[in-house]
């Protein structure tokens, strides 16, 4: 049943780095008039709004719907990678909406889940989905987000908490040595740590110390691009640790929510890495897990290409859950 949610609509995907907006004029079009700015450049999320509506004229919609990057629990939301805090009832107000739905981005992005076209997504591996099965997501972007989608009487529901910051666990000596550099320099050593944007600088740096060689003062963007090129070792072995901690804390969710549908990953960094995680040790690390090896194998793990464009579609379909 929905909740009929009138039109227009704006929608949101609102990350640590990049906030992006788009139009849903009727129930019949899609969403239009898609366009993301620096989350930096913006004085708040209202300021974003409003510069969104001013840049393409358009009038203040009745509906609004928006992902955010952070834990949704109550009136008063702050970002956990960005410094953008708000209550959403004032929100509302400020701006003048009928309706506002706050909900975490990847709760969004998990809305979308059930209706991934092929070619949105790139496959990795083998195995089959099985029909009904739950759905798992994650990603590696200024944060490590986590979902998933259960199949429930009234239809799919989206579940999310904050398995980003699940304890990070090593899979061999080299690794242990990995993790015990970012314990003593963060204490605890979530997921997070390793897979998003500040987490590859981490594991560069860790690499850079292993290897008694100072670290540059490199951009996730740079350690990407170098370990393409295959020019420097230790951004090559920062991405290496990646693929093999992304393989699994992803393995580890999908026995976590018995994800026989599907492992879906989102994030820029894997997008900024292209077709690495192909030849990486990424599935054979979500595959290893001793007397459930069987059991993983059977599970298809997929890189959505757009997860953007896909997060707007999922919150245009919160609106009518």
């Amino acid at each position: 049943m929905t909740t009929g949610a009138p039109y227009p609509r704006l929608v949101g995907d609102i990350g640590g780095t990049h906030a992006r907006f788009g139009w849903v004029q009727d129930a019949q079009s899609g969403i239009t008039e898609v366009d993301a700015s620096r989350s930096d450049d913006q004085a708040g999320l209202d300021a974003a709004v409003t510069r969104y509506l001013s840049a393409h004229g358009l009038a203040l919609p009745r509906s609004c719907a928006l992902g955010i990057a952070a834990p949704v629990d109550g009136d008063l939301v702050a970002m956990t990678n960005h410094d953008w805090a708000f209550s959403i009832s004032e929100l509302q107000r400020r701006l003048g909406l009928g309706r506002l739905l706050v909900i975490n981005d990847y709760a969004a992005l998990a809305h979308a889940l059930g209706g991934v076209r092929p070619d949105e997504v790139r496959r990795v591996g083998g195995g089959a989905a099985v029909e009904h099965a739950p759905l798992a997501l994650l990603g590696p972007g200024t944060g490590l987000g986590v979902s998933g989608l259960l199949d429930a009487p009234g239809g799919r529901v989206p579940i999310v908490g904050e398995g980003g910051h699940v304890s990070l666990s090593a899979a061999d000596e080299g690794e242990d040595r990995v993790v015990a550099i970012l314990r003593r320099r963060f204490g605890h050593v979530s997921a997070e740590r390793a897979l998003s944007g500040p987490g590859l600088a981490n594991l560069y740096a860790a690499s850079c110390e292993l290897g008694q060689r100072p670290a540059e003062p490199l951009a996730p963007a740079e350690i990407s691009a170098r370990a393409r090129l295959g020019n420097d070792a230790f951004c090559s072995r920062a991405v290496e640790l990646f693929f093999g901690f992304l393989g699994s804390v992803a393995g580890d969710l999908a026995l976590t929510l018995g994800a026989r549908g599907g492992v879906y990953i989102a994030g820029g960094i894997v997008a900024q890495l292209g077709d690495m995680i192909a030849g990486s040790a990424f599935r054979e690390r979500f595959e290893a897990k001793g007397r459930y090896r069987g059991y993983l194998e059977r599970i298809p793990t997929f890189v959505i290409v757009d997860a953007s464009g896909l997060a707007l579609r999922g919150a245009n379909a919160a609106l009518d859950a």
